[in-house]
């Protein structure tokens, strides 16, 4: 499903194209998914400095969020 939002196509086109794929084929999906990663990466760590710039932390409110979900049942 993944697969399919992100590169546009589902598992059964990927087995049909693997399975006729040339090594052009192959090396453009590796680069789609060494793009992929990287931009999904890099977004990670702007995110992560933003929410320190902001002073928003992440772990301590999901802890505390936690905690006040086990009191109140």
């Amino acid at each position: 499903m993944l697969e399919a939002i992100t590169m546009g196509f589902d598992e059964t086109t990927l087995a049909y194209d693997l399975q006729r794929a040339h090594s052009a084929d192959v090396w453009f999906l590796r680069a789609r998914f060494y793009f992929w990663g990287v931009v999904a990466a890099i977004s990670s760590f702007i995110i992560g400095q933003l929410c320190a710039l902001f002073g928003y932390n992440v772990l301590l409110s999901v802890w505390e969020g936690f905690w006040n979900l086990v009191h109140h049942i």
